[in-house]
């Protein structure tokens, strides 16, 4: 064996060029991604506990709330007073009640 031999690649290029370096990184890529368990894009089974449930459970809390506050703000008939009668009482003030009033007021 020659030293031109064991220099040499065995695909006639050379190895750093940045055209050979892409090409295998990109081979490697394509590799993994080949090998790679393809992934589900939807559950096997739905599953109730984690999607359906908190919804229904949202919406029957939504519901009840509701209901409560119409509950609450609706108006309750009050009961009316009754007018009470005043009795009509004939006044009576002594002569005089007015001058001492003024008199206390100054």
């Amino acid at each position: 064996m020659g030293k031109e031999r064991v220099t040499e690649s065995p695909a006639g290029r050379r190895w750093t060029e940045p055209d050979a370096y892409v090409e295998a990184l990109a081979r490697r890529r394509t590799f993994r991604r080949s090998h790679l368990e393809k992934e589900r894009t939807e559950p096997e089974s739905p599953r109730f506990a984690l999607s359906t449930l908190p919804f229904l459970a949202l919406l029957v809390a939504l519901g009840l709330l509701s209901v409560a506050i119409m509950f609450l703000a609706w108006p309750k008939p009050e009961a009316q007073p009754r007018p009470q009668q005043l009795a009509k009482e004939q006044g009576y003030a002594p002569k005089g009640w007015l001058e001492e009033a003024q008199k206390e007021m100054h």
